[in-house]
């Protein structure tokens, strides 16, 4: 048993954090070594004066971060580092055994970790009082708005403050945008294969959604006319860079034709860039090409962690009135403490960096890819987060991921990313961002291709 002790003077409040960090602290410089057996949670409680339960929560944390373990008869103690450059917890709730590849999000290390708690740390010691006292103004703070003209000049996008509204992520811009422009009964037009929220908003929203044929490149301008002329649609909205869920990159010769159709036809674009910066062979966005009828959407959730929420939205300036009032309806306004986080990660380059860090990791994933697919049909990227994986044989999507969930693989069904009307797909959707270890993900898709490779069978003859 160590024979060091946190000092409860030099505990503040959350405690149990305090404490992890005095924990972590002596683990790092030397003070706990690897073995070294920690206090029992009674033990330690009790010489700080401080509840069972708290200090509970202090070794949880220490334990998600890789730092200490238990086992029962020995209690807590610290773990050598791996040294791999993980993740330094496991926030997955699922078992350990599943290979997960059904949620779209970036992959990350201890470096996100750091990243963040260094701000944060930076935002106790000094925080204007504005950014958690005030309710306004409801567009967002003037130096996140700021913040945003620079981050926005890195997704090829030139813009002034006075047209960036700061938003909770891409959904609540979209939500937004679609009902400051759109009434219920009128069209919006997107891709036949489109983002899950598109699909559902309409729905919610009342507003008849027609999907559009699409070719390697994305929307066909001449499916785009033909609907603005036969449809008489308010919106399109799309996804120019890396689709989700198909993952095209639309190149800029289509993009000045999408953009050219919309202005003959005063049709309205949201452009959902969720992605920003992290493709290397990103063109400029459709709505630096028509901004007078754009509203461009990026977040930050896709190229640094998931749970940074915070985004911008680029509105003409006609539409600003209507969009200010709906940012009111669905929130007020953006977290303020949250788009301060991320303004500083823009402006000291954190961002920037991660997205970087992003890009490397996902091409490396997309070469695995490559490998463990090749001869299946399938589409993706080396900045993309997801690929779209078309089935063999006589495999339809809903029975394929029901086969792959028996083999504790879990991937997205094509119904949820299907407009009205559109045919099936034959396909399924695989997330190359959500399993961390690179190994595992190699063994999940393998399991993917082997079980296309076989004929379907009914899902009794599967051992339970």
């Amino acid at each position: 048993m160590t024979n060091w002790m946190p000092s409860r003077e030099s505990l503040n409040s959350p405690l149990h954090v305090s404490l992890a960090t005095m924990i972590a602290n002596a683990i790092e410089d030397g003070r706990l070594p690897p073995g070294e057996q920690l206090p029992t949670h009674r033990n330690l409680a009790d010489e700080l004066g401080l509840s069972v339960n708290t200090v509970s929560k202090a070794y949880d944390l220490l334990r998600r971060q890789n730092l200490i373990d238990g086992q029962i008869g020995r209690g807590s103690y610290v773990i050598e580092a791996s040294g791999t450059g993980d993740q330094p917890f496991n926030f997955e709730s699922e078992p350990e055994n599943l290979f997960d590849m059904s949620i779209s999000r970036p992959l990350f290390n201890s470096q996100h970790v750091d990243a963040m708690h260094s701000t944060l740390n930076d935002m106790q010691a000094k925080l204007d009082p504005a950014l958690y006292l005030s309710t306004r103004p409801n567009l967002g703070h003037e130096s996140h708005r700021k913040a945003g003209v620079k981050w926005l000049s890195y997704c090829g996008l030139q813009t002034v403050i006075d047209s960036v509204i700061m938003t909770n992520g891409v959904t609540h811009g979209l939500s937004a945008a679609l009902s400051a422009i759109m009434r219920p009964g009128d069209v919006v037009l997107s891709d036949m294969v489109t983002h899950h929220l598109m699909a559902s908003s309409a729905s919610y929203f009342g507003y008849r959604h027609v999907g559009l044929e699409t070719d390697k490149y994305g929307i066909r301008p001449d499916a785009l006319e033909k609907a603005c002329v036969e449809k008489a649609p308010k919106v399109l909205y799309i996804l120019p860079s890396l689709a989700n869920p198909i993952v095209h990159m639309m190149p800029e010769s289509r993009r000045n034709q999408i953009a050219d159709i919309a202005r003959k036809y005063g049709l309205y674009i949201i452009e959902n860039d969720a992605f920003g910066p992290v493709a290397s062979d990103r063109q400029l966005p459709i709505s630096s090409l028509v901004p007078e009828l754009a509203v461009y959407l990026t977040t930050f959730t896709k190229c640094t962690v998931s749970g940074l929420r915070a985004g911008y939205a680029v509105v003409p300036d006609h539409l600003m009135p209507a969009m200010t009032a709906r940012l009111i309806v669905f929130g007020w306004m953006a977290t303020p403490l949250i788009c301060e986080l991320a303004s500083r990660w823009v402006e000291d380059g954190t961002a920037k960096s991660l997205a970087e860090w992003q890009r490397r990791e996902i091409r490396n994933r997309y070469e695995i890819s490559i490998q463990e697919l090749e001869g299946h049909d399938w589409t993706g990227h080396p900045a993309s987060l997801h690929l779209w994986l078309r089935l063999d044989g006589d495999w339809d999507s809903s029975s394929f991921v029901a086969h792959a969930r028996e083999l504790n693989v879990a991937v997205s069904p094509e119904n949820p990313f299907l407009s009205p009307k559109a045919p099936p797909q034959n396909a399924v959707r695989v997330s190359v961002g959500s399993i961390r270890d690179a190994n595992r993900f190699r063994q999940g898709l393998g399991l993917l291709a082997g079980l296309m490779r076989r004929p379907r069978e009914p899902l009794p003859q599967f051992a339970y």
